[in-house]
Order: C-alpha cells, then sequence, then structure tokens
C-alpha cells in the first residue's frame, strides 16, 4: 500500500467509526465500499488495434517476458490478461451458461499455442487467456489487456473492444510504422477518445522503416485535422528487446519505452490517483453531512429546551422534508424508468438507421457493377463500415447513459453531495460475439466450354430458322445466311445469359448484405438490451441507496429533537459534550475530505 492509498483509508477508517458509533451501519457499508476501492490498486491498460500492427509483441517487451502470442498470422483471437502474481501461471476462462466461469490452468510454455478451438476448452466458448507474472512493472497494479486485432476480412472485433474501453484507466491504440493512420483508424481513435480519456497512439516497427518520422509527422497532421488530441509515441519492441539483453540505456532510449513509461506514469497513475482522491472525498462528505444533520439536530436541541414552538416549527420543517423527499424517491424511479426506455428506443432506432444507411450504399455500389469482381473489397469496406457504425452507436450509448445518471441526480440535489454512479461496465465476460463474415460470392467466370455450350444453344434456332427459309430457294440448310443468323442469334444469347448471371449475382449479393448487417443488428441489439438493464440495475441500486440514507438521516434527526426534550438536566451536559465531541471529529473529517481536491469539491 502506498502512502496515498494508506492516508485515504485511514481517514475512511475514522469516518466509519464515528459512524458505527451513532448506529448508522447503512453509513458504515457505505466507506467500507470506498475502501475497497481505495485498496485496489489496479489500472486496467487495454492495447488495441488493427490486425499485424505489433501488439501482442508489444506487450512482451513491455514486460520483458513471452507471454503474448507473436506470428505473422492474426495470433490474438482471445484477450489475454496479463497481471502481476507471485508464482507464475495462466488459465483459460471458459463460458459456463448458468454458472460461474470454468477455469482451466495453461502451461507457460504453452501460450503461444492456444487458439479459440483449443481442445482444453472442451467445445465452451473461451473468453479469455489469464496470464499471472511476476512483474516489477506490474506489481505497481497494473493489468494489460492485449486484444484480439480490430477490422479485417471476417475478423469484426471492434464492437467487443469497444465494450472494454470505458473500465480503462488508459488505452493504447497500436499502428506499425509501414503506413499512415487510414480512415477507419482515425475513426476508431475518435470513438475510444469518447469512451476513455487517457489515450496514446503507438507507432510501432520504427526499426523497420527508416521513414517512420515522416510516418509520425503525417498521423499528427491527421488527428490535428479532424480535432484529436492523441499524443504521439514512436516504438520499437525489436530495440527495447535488445536493450534488456544488453543493459544498453543508449539503446533502450531510442526505443522509445521511456516516453511510453512517462505517458503512464503522468496520464494514468496520477489521473487515477487524482479520480481515487475526489471519489473519497465525495463519499466522506456525504458521510458526515448525514451524520451531522441527526447529531446537529439533537443538538441544537439540548441546548436550547425552552424553546418550544421553535423546536416544534423545526420538526415540522423536517417532516416536510421528509415527505418532500419520499415525493422525489417516486420521481427519480420514473425518470429512471421513462428514461431507459427513452434510451433503449433511440440506441435501437440509431443502430439501425446507421446499418440502414451503410446498406443501402454497399446496395448502390453492387448495381453499379458486377459484384464477384470486388467483392472481397466490397466486404472489406462494408465490415469496415459496419464497425464504424456500431462503435458510434455505443460511444452515443454510453454518453446518453452519463447524461440519464446525471439527470436522476438532480432529484436529489438538496440532499448534499451525491456522487454518480459508476457506469463503467466494460467486463470481459460480455465481450460481443464476432459476427460471422460476408457470405461468399460467385466468381461470375465463365468456362470456355460453357460460353460455347450457351451460344450453340442460342444459334440452333436460327441456323434451323433460317435453314429452313433458305431451302425454299435451292440453298441447303447449312448456308452462310443459316450460319450468320445462327452466329448472331448465339451471340445475343450469350449476352442474355452473362447479364442474367450478373443479375442474379447482384441478387445474391444484396441478400448477403442485409443478412450480415441483420446478424450484426441482432447481436449488437441484444448487446446494448442487455448493457442498458445492467445500467438501470445500477442507477436503481446507487440511488435507491441516497435516498434510504437521506430518509433515515431526516428521521434520525426528528427522533433525537424529540428525545432531547425529555432528557434530564444532568444528562443533558454529558450528551451535549459527548455530541460536541462528535461533531468536532465530523467537522475535522469534513475538512480535510475537502482538502483532498484543489478546489475542495470531486470533479
Amino acid at each position: 500500500m502506498d502512502g496515498q492509498s494508506k492516508q485515504l483509508a485511514d481517514l475512511l477508517d475514522r469516518t466509519a467509526e464515528v459512524a458505527q458509533r451513532v448506529g448508522r451501519s447503512d453509513l458504515v457499508s457505505r466507506v467500507e465500499l470506498a475502501k475497497e476501492r481505495v485498496l485496489d490498486p489496479r489500472r486496467r491498460i487495454v492495447v488495441v488495434g488493427p490486425l499485424k500492427q505489433g501488439k501482442s509483441q508489444f506487450v512482451n517487451s513491455l514486460l520483458n517476458l513471452d507471454v503474448c502470442s507473436v506470428g505473422d498470422d492474426e495470433t490474438t483471437a482471445i484477450p489475454t490478461v496479463v497481471q502481476n502474481s507471485e508464482r507464475p501461471y495462466a488459465e483459460l476462462v471458459l463460458a459456463d451458461p448458468g454458472n460461474e466461469a470454468v477455469r482451466v490452468e495453461v502451461p507457460l510454455e504453452e501460450l503461444q499455442t492456444i487458439t479459440p478451438a483449443d481442445p482444453r476448452a472442451q467445445s465452451r466458448e473461451v473468453l479469455r487467456l489469464e496470464v499471472n507474472v511476476p512483474s516489477p512493472l506490474l506489481a505497481d497494479g497494473l493489468v494489460l489487456i492485449d486484444t484480439p486485432g480490430v477490422g479485417g476480412h471476417g475478423n469484426p472485433h471492434a464492437a467487443g473492444t469497444l465494450g472494454l474501453i470505458p473500465s480503462a484507466d488508459a488505452v493504447l491504440v497500436v499502428s506499425d510504422a509501414s503506413r499512415e493512420l487510414t480512415e477507419p483508424e482515425v475513426s476508431f481513435l475518435r470513438q475510444v477518445l469518447g469512451l476513455c480519456p487517457s489515450v496514446a497512439l503507438l507507432v510501432t516497427k520504427t526499426d523497420l522503416y527508416p521513414h517512420w518520422r515522416q510516418i509520425v509527422d503525417a498521423n499528427l497532421a491527421h488527428l490535428a485535422r479532424e480535432g484529436l488530441d492523441v499524443p504521439i509515441i514512436a516504438l520499437s519492441s525489436l530495440l527495447r528487446s535488445h536493450a534488456l539483453r544488453l543493459s544498453d540505456e543508449e539503446l533502450n532510449s531510442e526505443s522509445g519505452f521511456p516516453e511510453l513509461y512517462t505517458f503512464l506514469r503522468e496520464n494514468v497513475l496520477s489521473r487515477a490517483d487524482a479520480t481515487t482522491r475526489a471519489a473519497v472525498s465525495l463519499d466522506i462528505r456525504s458521510v458526515t453531512e448525514h451524520l451531522a444533520l441527526a447529531m446537529g439536530s439533537e443538538l441544537a436541541a439540548l441546548r436550547d429546551p425552552q424553546r418550544a414552538e421553535a423546536a416544534v416549527a423545526g420538526l415540522q420543517r423536517a417532516k416536510a422534508a421528509a415527505e418532500e423527499l419520499h415525493k422525489k424517491t417516486s420521481q427519480w424511479q420514473h425518470t429512471l424508468s421513462d428514461g431507459i426506455a427513452d434510451l433503449a428506443a433511440d440506441i435501437d432506432h440509431d443502430l439501425r438507421d446507421r446499418l440502414r444507411r451503410v446498406t443501402r450504399e454497399a446496395e448502390e455500389t453492387v448495381d453499379g457493377g458486377d459484384p464477384s469482381s470486388d467483392w472481397l473489397e466490397l466486404g472489406d469496406w462494408l465490415e469496415e463500415q459496419i464497425a464504424a457504425s456500431v462503435g458510434d452507436n455505443f460511444v452515443w450509448a454510453h454518453d446518453r447513459a452519463l447524461w440519464l445518471s446525471e439527470l436522476v441526480a438532480e432529484h436529489f440535489a438538496a440532499a448534499g453531495a451525491v456522487a454518480l454512479p459508476d457506469l463503467d461496465l466494460g467486463d470481459l465476460d460480455d465481450i460481443l460475439e464476432p459476427v460471422a463474415s460476408l457470405a461468399d460470392l460467385e466468381t461470375g467466370k465463365t468456362g470456355i466450354t460453357q460460353k460455347v455450350l450457351v451460344g450453340m444453344r442460342g444459334s440452333y434456332g436460327g441456323v434451323l430458322m433460317f435453314g429452313l427459309i433458305t431451302t425454299f430457294v435451292g440453298l441447303s440448310l447449312l448456308n452462310p445466311i443459316s450460319i450468320g443468323a445462327g452466329v448472331l442469334l448465339g451471340t445475343k444469347a450469350y449476352k442474355e445469359d452473362k447479364e442474367n448471371q450478373v443479375r442474379a449475382r447482384r441478387s445474391e449479393a444484396k441478400i448477403a448484405i442485409r443478412r450480415f448487417t441483420d446478424d450484426v443488428s441482432f447481436q449488437v441489439g441484444k448487446e446494448s438490451k442487455d448493457r442498458l438493464r445492467l445500467i438501470q440495475r445500477v442507477l436503481r441500486d446507487h440511488f435507491t441507496s441516497i435516498a434510504e440514507q437521506t430518509l433515515r438521516s431526516l428521521n434520525d434527526s426528528l427522533r433525537a429533537a424529540q428525545e432531547a426534550a425529555t432528557v434530564e438536566t444532568t444528562e443533558r451536559s454529558t450528551r451535549i459534550g459527548h455530541l460536541d465531541r462528535e461533531m468536532k471529529v465530523v467537522a475535522e473529517l469534513n475538512e480535510r475530505a475537502s482538502a483532498l481536491v484543489p478546489n475542495g469539491r470531486a470533479q
């Protein structure tokens, strides 16, 4: 435990002790949950990017360990989570519907061979691979997640990868130095920035491409034009590996990894520390306000018991406040219920609208020519556009969910400092399953034999018809006129057959495109509905807890004020002294909590 964590934990412990002494077990539970968050040092770093950009090699070089599969093909087919552990071991985490996930230990020397079809899975879905290794870097609480490549024919992982990003402390987007950023990569970067503020673009493989500086400059220009504020860090995993092996500081500096460490330290650890301080500050201030409400009412009644009218008026105001809060409780529940229903309808409509536009554009391309000639290119384009549409829909849904939580929180503004719930619900168990790739289409190529047969079928009628007519003028059945007619009609039949085949392929292509977008809409729609239900439960439980705590505080203040009038004189002075001491402690805790953030307010 570092110094800050110990300080925050001690502060929370003191707050819990005061709440325990006054019998507020509900507030004690809230403080204990806050302490659990403080004592959890994990910082999730998600590594994303297109296929074959060096993500896995980067993770291996960063840790100086071979923990991720590396190769020329798509090697990372399942998410790989790398975290610190005293004992090195690896586990496959398998889905078991209706039960907790099943874990199967995997020998570390076989990590490079793990695939979704691994026999150890016994036909169960592989959710992720967890690699636990002792590492000085990971010992500080970093958890690295190597994700499957985003993009590529038949490999639309973008939607599932985006699901991990809201809960990440930082995202490292990898693109190698062989080329500038593509339009889909820039679009993906924009989506990532909408879900996580700490993002860096890693330009890898600088050792292979001498012109990498020009690529970095070009990428900076692309990001500037799009208004994206993303730092670019040029890296070489190979130089990093050599530097570690040779203990060469100059080579290590040239690899670019020290700059990456600076980014992680300043933008991940420092930002996470600030966020933790702000959350703890808000929790303690909220708890102390609840405690001060009850004790303050009792203390006021004990110090001036003769002012009966004022006491009665205060009780009436408190009762009115309690009734108003109960009324608001019903209001926030209606706001949440209506907001979730509206959000579900809007998200579904937005997704369908985006997919329809992509489908129409793809069908217009199909109608413009023979789809068999560029079907693979059309498939790649379609998957990129759909991935971008799904990603934009996901980011928009996340923003709307945050807006809804703020809207519900407005009902509790009068109750003092109200913390918003944590809606970063990304979980490796809930990654969207990749959609089946676009169906294959016949090439449309016709062999010479088939061409001859089609021509002969068309020419047969012409030769026979004109040959019979010319026999009346003394010519044979086969003559120049009948043969010419046969050639003309055969050519016409061949062209018509070719046009019919193109029309059939266009129809088949449109069906394949619609089936593909329907599959995407079905899976993404299911994911959106599941996520919204989870968001509704989180918001409901969070604000129900706040409502119950506030109501209890008001009821306690009413009870304390009423009981104060019956306290004997000898007991009154003792009770006043006790409450004075507790109020001083509460005030001190509130003051220290306010000092945790720059302006005394949680951001």
